[in-house]
């Protein structure tokens, strides 16, 4: 229900990963560091990560950004705590690029990425999220880093692919560049509310075949239990 991803709270995360790690029985669990819960200094990008894993059952956590955020992530990391990074279009720092922008499109913002991807691998990064970056960029960084990397809207040569679900069942207003949508529920799930509706108003549902039924002995009790009370 937010405006956007800034108001989010290291509680709304923790909230979020106990329900995802109570029903993951393979896939990686990957705590989203929010906004200004490792900004500040070590120690509170140390404490909320742990608040991650220990609370939340987050096995990893992701952290936005390069630049300072290097120091974050390795102290993160030398706490035993696996970081993977984020880079490109970080939808934390959206004020900073001026709106959600594709990033690294000029080759003095490409070198900075570069750079940054290469420092965050030695920071002690084990993967590496590219958003919204040139697909020349995204192949060249993926080819420089040991690391993987995973796109999104970062072209097809990343090591791995994500994009969110919202978007990949059409259940998203905008439909953006790099989204395909695989379905359209947003669509069907319209069509069948509206008919629900329809349907309640015009009596049509429920029917007895969707009710439960007492059987007659119980209902002969039933009424009799009603007359003694009268």
């Amino acid at each position: 229900g937010h405006k956007d991803t800034l108001g989010v709270t290291v509680d709304d995360i923790v909230h979020h990963l106990k329900a995802v790690s109570r029903g993951a029985e393979r896939a990686l669990v990957v705590g989203d560091m929010p906004f200004m819960s490792y900004q500040a200094s070590d120690e509170d990008a140390i404490g909320n990560a742990g608040r991650l894993v220990k609370a939340g059952g987050a096995e990893a956590v992701k952290v936005e950004g390069g630049g300072m955020v290097v120091r974050r992530v390795r102290a993160i990391v030398e706490a035993g705590i696996p970081v993977m990074g984020h880079l490109g279009l970080t939808p934390q720092w959206y004020h900073q690029f001026g709106g959600f922008k594709v990033q690294g499109k000029t080759g003095s913002t490409a070198r900075r990425l570069m750079e940054d991807a290469v420092k965050l691998e030695r920071a002690g990064a084990f993967a590496l999220v590219l958003e919204c970056i040139p697909w020349q960029l995204a192949k060249l960084i993926t080819e420089k880093i040991e690391i993987p990397t995973i796109g999104i809207g970062a072209g097809p040569y990343c090591d791995g692919q994500v994009m969110v679900l919202h978007d990949i069942l059409g259940m998203s207003e905008k439909q953006l560049k790099f989204v395909k949508r695989y379905a359209n529920l947003s669509e069907i799930i319209s069509e069948a509310v509206t008919e629900f509706k329809k349907e309640v108003k015009s009596g049509k549902f429920p029917t007895l075949a969707q009710s439960f039924e007492m059987p007659r002995e119980e209902m002969r009790r039933m009424l009799a239990e009603f007359r003694k009370r009268r």
